[in-house]
């Protein structure tokens, strides 16, 4: 740990490491090349997480060795190519999918680009209870994860998301 005297928490201009934990919640998704620190001794923050909070992490390391990585890593592939069917199926005319199509070449995340900014379709959907990130308005990343979503979450997913495009709160680009 460190000690960052309070006279220094808002001079952004101070030389420091800087890193994921350090960046202002406001625009860290944003990607963008230039860094804007939170105020107060946070800034200082880098990639690395707190100590103690990671202790928390033992009981979830205790269940994926009980699930077993193999098996999980069987449900994943299940579960993305599920998902893949399901946008090809329903929502072809909004979305392409851009992550690799070889599995073996892929995780469990696909990444959408839309033909329209779904900047309130991403909020209409949030308010629903899914948790997707989106990224410069047009691209959403997807994760059906293996440990705790089911098929039926999958299939949940995609229709929400067809309601919401269908709606029509969007603009074609």
């Amino acid at each position: 740990g460190v000690f960052v005297h309070q006279r220094h928490h808002q001079n952004t201009a101070l030389k420091r490491l800087c890193g994921w934990w350090g960046q202002s919640l406001e625009d860290r998704f944003q990607m963008r090349h230039v860094q804007t620190p939170k105020l107060g001794a946070q800034a200082w923050q880098i990639s690395n997480p707190p100590v103690l909070p990671t202790v928390c992490l033992q009981a979830s390391l205790e269940i994926f060795n009980e699930a077993g990585i193999e098996n999980l890593r069987y449900k994943s592939v299940l579960l993305t190519a599920y998902l893949e069917c399901l946008l090809k199926e329903y929502l072809s005319e909004y979305v392409e999918i851009i992550t690799p199509m070889e599995r073996e070449q892929r995780g469990c995340q696909l990444s959408l680009v839309f033909n329209r900014n779904i900047a309130e379709v991403h909020k209409q959907i949030t308010r629903q209870g899914v948790i997707c990130d989106l990224r410069k308005g047009t691209v959403m990343r997807v994760a059906p994860t293996p440990l705790y979503n089911t098929f039926t979450e999958v299939w949940q997913f995609v229709q929400i998301l067809k309601t919401c495009l269908e709606r029509g709160n969007t603009s074609k680009l």
